[in-house]
C-alpha cells in the first residue's frame, strides 16, 4: 500500500484551525467566567465602579516603574563589555605608556584593564557602584 499523494490529502485551512482554537478557548473560559460571576461578593464590600478604582494607585506606579527598571538594568550590568576579552585578538588589549625622567611610568592599560579582563558594567571602577543604585 502506498502513501496517498499530497494532492489527495485535504489540508486544514488556517480559518479552520483558528475556528477550532477559538471554540476550544471559549469552551474552557465561559464556564469558569460564569462560575466566577455567580459567586456573591463578601458582605460589607462594595464593588468598584471601574477598573481604576480597584487598583491601589498610590502604590502601583512607583513599584511598577522601579521593579521594571531593576529587572531591565540588572542583566545589562552583568554583560561582558568586550566580547573578545581574554583572547589573542582583543583590539582593546593594546596600551600606550611613557616615562618622563625619574617619574613613575604612565600607561593606558590601567584604564582598559577592567574591560580587557572580561569586565562588565558592574565591575568598572566608577560606573559599577553607580549602576548598582539603579538595580537596588
Amino acid at each position: 500500500m502506498s502513501a496517498p499523494d499530497k494532492a489527495q490529502v485535504p489540508m486544514p485551512s488556517l480559518r479552520t484551525a483558528l475556528a477550532l482554537t477559538l471554540t476550544a478557548a471559549a469552551a474552557t473560559l465561559v464556564p469558569a467566567a460564569a462560575a466566577a460571576a455567580a459567586t456573591p461578593a463578601p458582605a460589607g464590600t462594595a464593588a468598584p465602579d471601574s477598573a481604576l478604582d480597584a487598583l491601589p494607585l498610590d502604590v502601583l506606579p512607583v513599584q511598577t516603574v522601579t521593579g521594571a527598571l531593576a529587572a531591565g538594568v540588572a542583566p545589562a550590568r552583568d554583560l561582558t563589555l568586550d566580547p573578545l576579552a581574554n583572547t589573542g585578538v582583543d583590539p582593546l588589549d593594546n596600551g600606550l605608556g611613557t616615562q618622563v625622567a625619574d617619574f613613575q611610568p604612565l600607561s593606558t592599560t590601567a584604564l582598559t584593564a577592567p574591560i580587557t579582563r572580561g569586565g562588565s558594567l558592574g565591575t568598572l571602577p566608577l560606573v559599577g557602584p553607580v549602576s548598582g543604585l539603579l538595580t537596588g
